[in-house]
């Protein structure tokens, strides 16, 4: 079972930006309750997906740069990067269904 790792800015770029393999980051922080229900989705399908995707936290209370660098406004917000741009991002606590499909359509390069 894949684990989920917490990512800051310092080490955003060789982690996430330099990952080989797709990934998923999670914006959260420790107040906000809508992502208290996200983050055992997150943990699911980085077990689902263990092999095919790395799977991040950043807290944007700890770390905002990042999240001032991507736009993100509002929180919870999933960051879907490929070879180190991003190709999809989920925002709000959407269930685990829905989260899957958008994180799969952002993969695979479809366009709604």
């Amino acid at each position: 079972m894949s684990e989920v790792r917490q990512v800051g800015t310092a080490d955003w770029d060789a982690e996430v930006l330099g990952s080989e393999k797709p990934v998923l980051v999670d914006l959260w922080a420790e107040w906000c309750g809508p992502c208290r229900v996200v983050s055992p989705i997150v943990d699911e399908i980085a077990g689902d997906r263990a092999g095919s995707l790395n799977v991040f936290k950043l807290n944007v209370d700890d770390d905002p740069e990042v999240a001032v660098r991507y736009g993100v406004n509002s929180i919870p917000t999933l960051l879907v990067l490929k070879d180190g741009e991003e190709v999809g991002r989920v925002v709000g606590a959407l269930p685990k269904p829905r989260i899957e499909a958008q994180l799969d359509e952002a993969l695979s390069g479809a366009r709604a």
